[in-house]
């Protein structure tokens, strides 16, 4: 078996919770090699994501780990085996591999939840702002990468325009919405968008208005992506130098309970969608 060059975000997410379970077991790496009768580096690769397990190993791991949880071995076996190629895999080698982790993310996620402070949500942009954004990169970005990073910014809209859509919370903050990238025209576009997007039945905009007294993260960009079992959830936050994945149950807890206070600050859905319609009339 050839092993991966580039491990998917769902492959080294299934990895991490193979080795939090050989954790828990109190078992070393070379020990359940010897137990499932494999070579001794097997379980290091298959918990980097770099070798894939068929769904019978799967099930024989969690019974050597003495897994409990038959909710969590399914939602792991359901993870193993050769995973189809999503839309984003066309960009791959093109543009930075987070791009592509974060539409996987989305992509197989059953509900998102987002916070921006500085920024529209990816998921919403519209062309001419996603091209603006990117125009501002320091040094400037090859023409053909913008090109590329705005098309499969696009792309990523299928999430929550599919039917079903995937059920999406967004916490924007009032700066995002009041920042003119691209000009006064192509600002009153993308909020003319984010109204439109707030109409769906799957989609919940909260604005998180300036009169708002403080909240956690506040200055970040967050994405909560929910899984079939919530154990294997995984968060998203950008940094200077790229993405960042969080999955142990103390990061994940401590994610979803910051996200609920913000969203107690946060305006409700009707509320956000007068203030956007009041920024622009500004316009």
């Amino acid at each position: 078996m050839a092993p991966r060059q580039q491990p998917s975000i769902l492959q080294r997410r299934f990895g991490a919770e193979l080795r939090r379970l050989r954790e828990g077991a109190g078992m070393s790496a070379p020990m359940a090699a010897t137990r499932l009768g494999v070579d001794r580096t097997m379980i290091s690769n298959i918990e980097s994501g770099r070798f894939g397990v068929s769904p019978e190993r799967l099930r024989r791991l969690a019974s050597i780990y003495e897994c409990n949880d038959p909710d969590l071995v399914d939602a792991l076996a359901a993870m193993t085996g050769g995973r189809p190629k999503g839309w984003w895999d066309e960009y791959r080698g093109k543009i930075p591999p987070d791009f592509l982790d974060v539409a996987e993310l989305e992509h197989h996620a059953t509900g998102i939840r987002t916070l921006q402070t500085a920024h529209i949500p990816g998921i919403f942009q519209t062309e001419e702002h996603a091209r603006a954004l990117f125009d501002l990169f320091v040094p400037a970005l090859p023409r053909l990468e913008v090109e590329l990073r705005v098309a499969q910014r696009l792309g990523r809209h299928r999430v929550v325009a599919g039917s079903p859509g995937t059920p999406y919370v967004g916490y924007v903050h009032e700066a995002a919405l009041r920042m003119r990238i691209g000009g006064r025209r192509v600002a009153k576009g993308q909020l003319h968008r984010l109204l439109e997007e707030s109409e769906r039945s799957n989609v919940r905009l909260l604005v998180i208005p300036f009169a708002a007294e403080g909240f956690p993260m506040a200055g970040d960009t967050v994405m909560y992506a929910s899984a079939p079992n919530s154990q294997l959830d995984t968060v998203q936050v950008d940094s200077p130098i790229g993405a960042v994945f969080f999955d142990s149950p103390t990061h994940l807890a401590n994610f979803r309970t910051r996200l609920d206070l913000v969203e107690r600050v946060a305006l409700n859905p009707e509320q956000s969608r007068d203030l956007i319609l009041g920024i622009i009339g500004n316009l």
